[in-house]
């Protein structure tokens, strides 16, 4: 009988568990209930797990205890990505910190120290804790635990944890009406218990593969100066660079570099070869790539080529990089914008406002805490608003926060595209960050958002039957209209809204899949319809939504 495990034991559960949560990824996404095509919960939960299991894949077979907790708990916060995903990351960190001052031998008692520790951090991150969720769940978890001391048999342990935390998760539709409505249990409990499915058959001697894979591209094969020479792109710069690496480029930061070139362009890649780092990329802003790539050495074998100017070669490649920001706080300006959005127009927009650093990203793919701490680090201001822009992404934004110390760090709860709008046009520099946060959040209130897209799968929710590639009209408080033709179904979730809110300007922000021969219709219609309103049209560019609404 066994009542411990030890350090190697512990790290290959936790990578067990990742793997096992990534293997059931697709099954944990149909368990959301909203049948929208965004960032689903077993995206976001893997890719958070993932960033944390490459850290601890790249420790050395020997690794303390205290190492393997450092890496689970700062690779999964700083990947953290949408709400799921940054509980999980909580009950990692809570849990390591309790694992972290042991001497390499973890008891089953442990184990409840660390579980009661998990549920703790979790529920403090979560400023409106909803039973029948992943925290439900978890403290299914705890509670069960509690129930053994260190006289038990670890596997009989593990095996009686799995069983209530299946029982919980089942019992989440008696919880959450919407989870009964829609005939799921919740997605981000279910996730959960993957992870530890995955723990408990490893420890039960289930032959897996521990591997964490590589999912990078290949960069070119040529040795010496490094030519992107892939399709052209609406990117203007096709840029290659080599770095002559001087500090530690593990998988981790291999794979948040690839990220970071793929959120400035396409045709990113990047290959490793010892002590240099060969990297591709068409991008707009070839002086923020070479920024953050001067922070790992010294670049060489540059080339920039401007593809929408016959493929000529830049005079010289040093002259083209940005500056990067004084790190003399004295230079710092008082106020600096971080605003997260989707769309050519609608970054336009944001940047004609002085937002000083965009990240792509939003209801399509959740940015990580990491990219907002990137974000953060390039914006030379004391005080920086961060407009999350979508209730998935705010809890990562407060992560963020609170991961920062040298600037004041202000996160405004904007849930849609305009609400940010609205929240940086009430800015006003002469106000306090308490006060701004203030007006800023009063600013959003006076906004109704609506999002057109299409359902994903059938699904029955806010009393509407959903059938897969129905045409969704979805505003602040759920799905508003339902129907088969994108007019149709814009305007009844425009009449929908107009009636709740009485607004004087409508505006309309259409999507890449929209002509803009169909908008300037769209809003003849409107304009037809509401005299007395104005309205505004706007090429956002978005993805996947075909019309994004605001009525102030």
């Amino acid at each position: 009988m066994s009542n411990a495990i030890d350090t190697r034991m512990f790290r290959n559960l936790f990578l067990a568990g990742a793997k096992n949560l990534e293997a059931k990824k697709e099954y944990i996404n149909e368990l959301n209930v909203f049948p929208v095509p965004d960032g689903d919960t077993g995206t976001n939960m893997t890719l958070t797990i993932m960033s944390a299991a490459r850290e601890v894949a790249a420790l050395p077979e020997d690794a303390d205890l205290k190492s393997v907790c450092k890496a689970m708990s700062s690779g999964s916060l700083r990947g953290a990505r949408g709400n799921s995903g940054v509980i999980l990351s909580q009950l990692f960190r809570g849990m390591c910190k309790v694992l972290k001052g042991l001497d390499g031998q973890i008891t089953i008692e442990d184990l409840v120290q660390s579980f009661d520790k998990a549920v703790e951090s979790a529920y403090k991150a979560v400023m409106k804790p909803t039973e029948g969720t992943i925290l439900t769940v978890a403290k299914g978890v705890y509670e069960k635990a509690s129930e053994y001391d260190n006289d038990a048999d670890m596997e009989e342990f593990i095996d009686a944890v799995l069983v209530h935390a299946q029982k919980v998760l089942d019992s989440t539709p008696e919880m959450l009406p919407v989870l009964k409505q829609a005939g799921v249990v919740d997605s981000g409990g279910a996730g959960l218990l993957e992870v530890l499915k995955g723990a408990q058959r490893y420890f039960r001697g289930e032959e897996m593969d521990l591997g964490i894979s590589d999912t990078t591209e290949s960069a070119p094969e040529e040795e010496g100066s490094v030519k992107s020479e892939g399709p052209k792109s609406k990117y203007t710069y096709d840029m290659a660079f080599t770095i002559l690496l001087s500090r530690n480029f593990n998988i981790k930061q291999e794979q948040d570099f690839l990220k970071y070139l793929e959120s400035m362009g396409d045709h990113a890649s990047i290959k490793v070869v010892e002590d240099t780092a060969a990297m591709t990329v068409h991008t707009d802003d070839p002086g923020l790539v070479f920024q953050r790539a001067l922070s790992f050495g010294e670049l060489t074998d540059i080339s920039i080529v401007n593809q929408h100017a016959g493929g000529k070669q830049a005079p010289k490649a040093e002259e083209a990089p940005a500056q990067a920001p004084a790190d003399d706080p004295s230079t710092w300006k008082d106020a600096g914008f971080i605003t997260i959005s989707v769309g050519e127009g609608i970054s336009a927009v944001f940047k004609d406002l002085g937002v000083d650093q965009i990240i792509s990203g939003g209801q399509t793919m959740n940015p990580s805490t990491d990219d907002i701490l990137h974000a953060i680090s390039l914006v030379p201001a004391k005080t920086i608003y961060v407009l999350p822009n979508n209730k998935n992404i705010i809890m990562a934004a407060n992560q963020a926060r609170d991961l920062t110390g040298d600037k004041e760090i202000v996160v405004v709860p904007s849930k849609t595209i305009p609400q940010g709008i609205a929240a940086i046009i009430s800015f006003a520099p002469d106000l306090s960050g308490e006060e701004n946060l203030a007006a800023m959040t009063e600013a959003m209130s006076m906004v109704a958002t609506g999002q057109v897209t299409y359902a994903v799968r059938d699904t029955q929710i806010d009393g509407k039957e959903i059938h897969e590639n129905d045409i969704m009209g979805i505003g602040d408080k759920g799905i508003l209209a339902v129907g088969k033709q994108i007019d149709e179904t814009t305007i009844e979730m425009i009449d929908i809204m107009m009636s709740e809110n009485s607004g004087e300007l409508i505006s309309i922000y259409f999507g890449e899949d929209i002509k803009q021969s169909e908008a300037e219709e769209l809003a003849k219609k409107l304009k037809d319809k509401y005299a007395g309103c104005d309205i505004e049209l706007i090429s956002g560019g978005q993805p996947i939504y075909y019309y994004l609404i605001s009525i102030e």
